[in-house]
């Protein structure tokens, strides 16, 4: 064999075992990029998992459904579509309850900005007196129950004149004087509204069934928790049997 052609084979030798090196680097480049990988899907499902944990709600879904604060009613208006995961077969809105629990977080954060003395809470309607009495008992909030005297924050020379920096109502349309006390010296409100109700002139809503004496008593049962928390008070919140009553044999609706 002639000198020029060992040599070329001897070439083609090398660039062979370069080769066989060269992709035996890559592949264990892989191999590091696959591990990495993994691990990084790994922490992935392990942070979302976490933020799950962390969206745990407030009462069980269950309790919810007990209390029936995810009925709403047959109208819905404009303000409140944004709440209404569907209608049932008789019609009947029925509230995102994923979002109820949402919002009833954000109300509490927005109580808790204001002490005991300088909230007053408003519910005219019945179904509402047990809770917001309760309510108002625990946390030392005022409250009118089943009767609101109009001007009573706006009129100096009644008797019974005081002030406030919060307003809390049930319903914007059968505490509607109260509403309109607020907004006419310019205060915040903040109120629980059904499917039916319009949010205009509201600053904060709850969105949730606010006819039900179960679903009041569930609202304020964990808005009485929240506030006691939050504001650190020294205080223990009532249980939910004592907002609602026989709440241990009530069942879900079906």
């Amino acid at each position: 064999m002639s000198e020029a052609k060992s040599e070329a084979l001897a070439a083609k030798q090398e660039t062979k075992e370069e080769k066989v090196a060269k992709l035996a680097k890559l592949k264990e480049k892989a191999e590091k990029l696959a591990k990495g990988i993994k691990s990084e899907e790994i922490d992935i499902k392990k942070k979302v998992k976490s933020e799950e944990e962390e969206k745990e709600t407030l009462a069980p879904i269950e309790d919810y459904l007990k209390s029936s604060i995810h009925l709403g009613t047959r109208a819905i208006t404009p303000d409140m579509r944004q709440y209404v995961y569907k209608r049932r077969a008789d019609s009947l809105a029925v509230f995102n309850t994923a979002l109820l629990d949402e919002k009833i977080r954000e109300g509490s954060d927005f109580l808790a900005q204001f002490s005991p003395e300088d909230i007053v809470v408003v519910c005219k309607r019945d179904a509402g007196a047990k809770a917001v009495e309760l309510f108002s008992k625990t946390t030392g909030i005022r409250a009118f129950i089943k009767k609101y005297p109009a001007g009573i924050l706006t009129n100096p020379n009644l008797d019974d004149f005081f002030e406030t920096e919060l307003v809390f109502i049930c319903d914007p349309w059968t505490d509607k004087s109260a509403l309109e006390d607020a907004k006419r010296i310019k205060l915040p409100v903040l109120s629980i509204c059904d499917t039916n109700n319009y949010t205009m002139k509201i600053d904060k809503v709850i969105p949730g069934n606010n006819k039900s004496a179960k679903s009041l008593g569930m609202i304020f049962y964990l808005l009485t928790k929240l506030y006691i928390q939050k504001r650190k008070l020294n205080i223990t919140a009532p249980p939910i049997q004592e907002f609602i009553e026989n709440w241990d044999t009530l069942q879900p609706p079906k």
